[in-house]
């Protein structure tokens, strides 16, 4: 199976050094030396666009922009790139989602894919008027998809539940293509969501043994439903034209933050109730002296930063190698981003896709057999 390639929109600011982010900060604690404007945030839309990814993951939260209203005000100056939208059950009906996700359907072509954040920090969720515990928030996310699955279908839906009720629901209108569901979690609760409900399962970047138990994992679950479950990895990535390089980019972003700084920021994520940052934590202890967890995958952004926290970082070749081992265990979907976001997804776009190219493993999804032809810049250029 071709590989599939998704850059990210940082809607909170980007900068030349890493910008904290992530689950569970308080409203203006992200923030970079790059405003996210939308005339900045079309750059990086346009560079997606140009080099090859498929689509732009946009991140939901009080530390940054509203992801739909983002991304429908970007919609317009692209042709092709589609928008994973991030956004949480909880805070808005089923009904509404339903029938949003149909009109961005229509207004964009066809464009949006769907990112379910069910909530792993309950006093994020409690600013937003959330009050449920984590478990009853991922029940909450079981029955809110099975309504809009129903109302995609073009059902009409009456429906009551421990957490939502919906009365003779119906859209006036059916989302044209039905948009692929993207969701992540690594407890029991968010494994049973994944099994029944969403197209492609997303992981943190783990080293290659962790995320294949979590493959085995999640095509259990969904072979008990009857299903199939696409699988994708949510990384950052530091690709240059030599090894030498990338690593003494990555030691740069690093260089800059002070061991008081480090350890306020480990304080603060070891506080969250998710499985997930958990294990992200797990991988490094807080310490700097083992970042390199597995060759070319390094945890160094986690030690500042919440959610995803690590990177790919090495030459061109290294990266797609380890891209290949990942796509050896399962994975078919790569959710990337990289400080600055405009300037690495010309790195990568221009130095590791053309490498998967040539391997057979990826090709532009505008190239001959889609909507449009394309030149494919440098794609057979060698790189290290």
């Amino acid at each position: 199976m071709t590989l599939t390639f998704h850059w990210f929109l940082p809607t909170y600011g980007d900068s030349r050094d890493i910008v904290g982010g992530g689950h569970g900060l308080p409203a203006g604690a992200a923030s970079g030396a790059r405003p996210a404007t939308l005339s900045y945030l079309r750059q990086i839309v346009a560079a997606a666009e140009q080099t090859g990814f498929t689509g732009a993951l946009t991140p939901t939260g009080a530390w940054c922009e509203d992801a739909w209203l983002t991304t429908a005000m970007l919609a317009g100056t692209t042709e092709r790139l589609k928008f994973l939208v991030a956004f949480r059950p909880g805070l808005v009906s089923p009904t509404l989602a339903a029938q949003m996700s149909a009109t961005f359907q229509w207004q964009s072509g066809g464009r949006l894919l769907l990112n379910v954040v069910t909530g792993g920090e309950a006093h994020e969720q409690r600013a937003y008027g959330d009050f449920l515990d984590k478990d009853s928030r991922y029940a909450r996310t079981d029955e809110f998809l099975h309504i809009v699955r129903a109302l995609w279908r073009g059902e009409s839906v009456t429906f009551t539940g421990e957490h939502l009720r919906v009365e003779d629901a119906r859209l006036a209108r059916l989302p044209d293509p039905v948009p692929q569901v993207y969701f992540g979690g690594s407890s029991p609760a968010a494994g049973r969501v994944a099994a029944r409900h969403v197209d492609a399962y997303l992981t943190w970047g783990e080293p290659p043994d962790a995320v294949a138990e979590k493959i085995a994992w999640i095509n259990g679950l969904a072979a008990a439903e009857g299903r199939t479950v696409r699988h994708g990895i949510r990384l950052h990535v530091i690709t240059r034209d030599t090894s030498e390089q990338a690593w003494a980019q990555a030691r740069r972003l690093l260089d800059g933050i002070d061991e008081a700084t480090v350890e306020k920021v480990q304080a603060g994520l070891h506080r969250s109730e998710s499985e997930g940052q958990k294990r992200m934590l797990a991988l490094h202890g807080g310490k700097r002296d083992r970042l390199e967890i597995y060759p070319n995958l390094w945890a160094g952004v986690g030690l500042v930063r919440g959610g995803a926290g690590t990177a790919l970082v090495g030459s061109h070749t290294e990266v797609a190698d380890r891209i290949e081992e990942y796509h050896r265990l399962g994975l078919t979907e790569f959710v990337l981003s990289g400080y600055p976001h405009l300037e690495e997804a010309y790195w990568f776009g221009e130095g590791v896709l053309p490498i998967l190219r040539e391997r057979g493993l990826w090709r532009h999804p505008a190239e001959p057999g889609s909507a449009e032809p394309v030149s494919v810049p440098f794609a057979t250029a060698g790189a290290q």
